[in-house]
């Protein structure tokens, strides 16, 4: 979405130096609530490099309108190792646990049914193609060290560089997470340069938090994971979380392939 279009969900546009990195920038409620209730008018185009369907269609209420990626589930590519028609819940759930974090890695993204049927529909960021995690210095670290701690809690099995995009503000959002909470170990990254390395005390302290709701099947959040991932998957998950609060160290790189392909 344009930063300058007074279509746009956002909200302060000031980075938030104290958190290390760009604010969101938008209005991830006001977001979500346009995706889960907006009218998807037309598709603007179908994005073929990925393997599974996706299209870019426009969503619109009485107030705003924005682009967003629509990816039905009738469109995902049977895989050995992930139940089939599950890939759209696991993108909800990571945009679940993004914001259960508070650290709004994840554009919003909401279940619904659209012109296919079933699927996840995420709103669609502005960024420079050109961009990805490649393309990254030395000030993108504190970003990337979040990155990494919620890759390894969601078990990310396709953290490709391309799916690292770049916004106007300076912010890292990451998409594609299709591939994930798998209740079998299956980190494949391409950011393993803090393999090993500890872990800020402030990226460890959320993670704590979304640990104590998940242990509380009353709480909402746990809820809302309950009713789209496996209950063999959010154990697997909620024990990610306690061995990451027990060694405080960034993930390393285990037996099997670890790197996604291709890379970009």
């Amino acid at each position: 979405m344009s930063d300058q279009s007074p279509r746009s969900p956002q909200s302060d546009p000031r980075p938030d130096e104290s958190r290390g990195s760009p604010s969101a920038a938008i209005d991830m409620a006001r977001a979500e609530r346009l995706l889960s209730e907006g009218d998807i008018e037309d598709v603007q185009g179908i994005m073929r490099w990925g393997s599974n369907y996706a299209a870019l269609v426009t969503i619109r209420d009485a107030e705003l309108a924005a682009t967003a990626v629509y990816k039905p589930q009738r469109g995902e590519r049977p895989l050995w190792d992930f139940p089939d028609g599950t890939l759209c819940y696991r993108e909800v759930v990571a945009y679940i646990i993004s914001e259960a974090l508070e650290w709004h890695l994840v554009p919003p993204t909401v279940l619904r049914v659209g012109p296919h049927g079933l699927g996840s529909l995420q709103l669609f960021i502005d960024h420079d193609p050109e961009i990805n995690y490649f393309s990254l210095d030395d000030q993108f670290v504190p970003q990337l060290q979040r990155f990494v701690v919620f890759d390894d809690l969601i078990n990310n099995a396709d953290r490709k560089g391309g799916h690292l995009l770049l916004d106007a503000r300076g912010k890292l959002w990451g998409i594609d997470h299709g591939l994930a909470l798998n209740a079998m170990p299956k980190l494949r990254t391409v950011i393993w340069e803090f393999a090993g390395h500890p872990i800020p005390h402030d990226l460890l302290a959320p993670v704590q938090k979304l640990l104590d709701q998940l242990a509380t099947p009353s709480i909402d959040l746990r809820t809302r994971i309950d009713l789209l991932i496996a209950r063999e998957e959010v154990d697997a998950l909620q024990q990610r979380a306690n061995r990451l609060l027990d060694c405080r160290q960034f993930p390393q790189p285990g037996p099997g392939p670890n790197y996604p392909w291709p890379p970009v």
